[in-house]
């Protein structure tokens, strides 16, 4: 037992070591990123909107709250790495081999979740919520607010894109099956919509859909990988005719 929190402890410190080196990288192009990261906010805002802090440290809170995000991000293969290295003597002799690729697929997942969210899901909320700019009422989002509303659909969307992953090995393991997974599609769609429509911010349908739609064509794309990757059954034996 103490081994294995000594262990934890070490991958941990590790971990956290090559996220403060990601956070010293992303600090040589913290302007670059913070602009990056407010881009697709300011683009949706409505004519005359404008991004404000109302506090004297809000700011400079934003910029070490996003170097924090870049050094994970830059970080990341290193730390699924290092849980990689955690877990690994729980397994099976033959399941150590997939290091590789679940450092990959959990890496690759990572980044199109936090794509689709930038470029897609995060956008469209911002101007969801432009709408109701009036002459009484003036959108001017908190940079805070902002940047708070674009983590957690980031880390939504990355947890979202890990789904072809999780089932890989699950189909790997012969826990789940292609069959199965077909057979349950209308519930699993059933719920994706329930959750699509508690974490969304509005009731609005489009939104919802917005975020239920890559949760329905990964789920169907993990189908499709159950069945690639499902292990092979091993052959009948026949008895002998003597």
């Amino acid at each position: 037992m103490l081994e294995q929190l000594e262990q934890f402890r070490r991958r941990l410190i590790r971990s956290a070591i090559g996220i403060l080196v990601g956070m010293v990288i992303a600090f040589a192009f913290i302007d670059r990123i913070v602009a990056f990261v407010l881009a697709p906010a300011r683009h949706m805002l409505p004519p005359g909107s404008s991004l404000i802090f109302t506090e004297p440290i809000e700011a400079f809170s934003l910029y070490i709250d996003i170097a924090l995000l870049a050094g994970g991000v830059i970080a990341a293969p290193y730390v699924l790495y290092q849980f990689w290295l955690l877990i690994a003597p729980a397994l099976y002799a033959h399941q150590k081999k997939f290091a590789i690729p679940f450092v990959a697929l959990t890496t690759v997942g990572a980044v199109l979740g936090a794509a689709f969210s930038h470029y897609i899901v995060f956008p469209y909320m911002i101007a969801f919520f432009g709408t109701f700019s009036s002459a009484d009422l003036s959108f001017l989002p908190r940079v805070e607010d902002t940047f708070d509303l674009y983590v957690k659909m980031l880390l939504g969307m990355v947890a979202v894109f890990q789904i072809p992953t999780v089932v890989f090995f699950l189909a790997k393991m012969g826990i789940v099956t292609a069959r199965f997974l077909w057979r349950n599609t209308k519930y699993a769609i059933l719920i994706i919509f329930i959750i699509s429509a508690v974490v969304t911010p509005s009731s609005d349908p489009w939104n919802q859909t917005i975020f239920a739609a890559p949760m329905i064509a990964l789920y169907l794309l993990s189908i499709v990988i159950a069945w690639m990757v499902a292990p092979a059954k091993p052959a009948l034996i026949e008895p002998d005719g003597e």
